[in-house]
């Protein structure tokens, strides 16, 4: 899969045009991914110029490696080229609900998800397990006997 990532916001926090403090857990999602999945990941950013390089010179510091930024591949040129990428999937917090929590956004990747629609089935299913693991014993027990005997929720 191609992975676009966005830079201020999502993987720092916004404080364009320095580089911002670390977004908890996004670097390490990266990392994982890139180690775990043959995914390809591009840098898609406003940034450009001395700030992109920046922006690249702190993900490789921070151990993480973008295939291109701000383009499809290392060999295209920017100039003769459309600046539209060729991703699958676009990781960045001016989406749509902004941007979902790193480890949703690890566990949709893992599934093969592509869509709002994937996200909003993980967080809600993710939430559904929480509210149920919330209930102690007794008010399981009390609910599981409700709808034994017809009169379920």
């Amino acid at each position: 899969m191609i992975i676009a990532v966005d830079f201020d916001g999502t993987i720092v926090e916004h404080a364009y045009p320095k580089i911002g403090k670390p977004v908890p857990f996004a670097m390490d999602v990266l990392k994982r991914l890139q180690a775990e999945e043959a995914h390809t990941f591009l840098l898609w950013t406003v940034r450009s110029g001395k700030l992109l390089d920046e922006a690249v010179e702190y993900c490789e510091k921070n151990g993480f490696s973008f295939y291109a930024a701000n383009k499809n591949s290392p060999e295209e040129d920017e100039t003769k080229s459309p600046r539209k990428l060729l991703a699958d999937l676009f990781i960045d917090d001016r989406n749509f609900g902004g941007l979902p929590d790193w480890g949703v956004i690890y566990k949709v990747i893992k599934k093969g998800g592509k869509s709002l629609y994937d996200f909003e089935e993980m967080m809600n299913d993710d939430q559904g397990r929480q509210k149920r693991s919330n209930k102690n014993f007794f008010i399981k027990f009390g609910e599981a006997w409700d709808r034994a005997r017809g009169r379920g929720f």
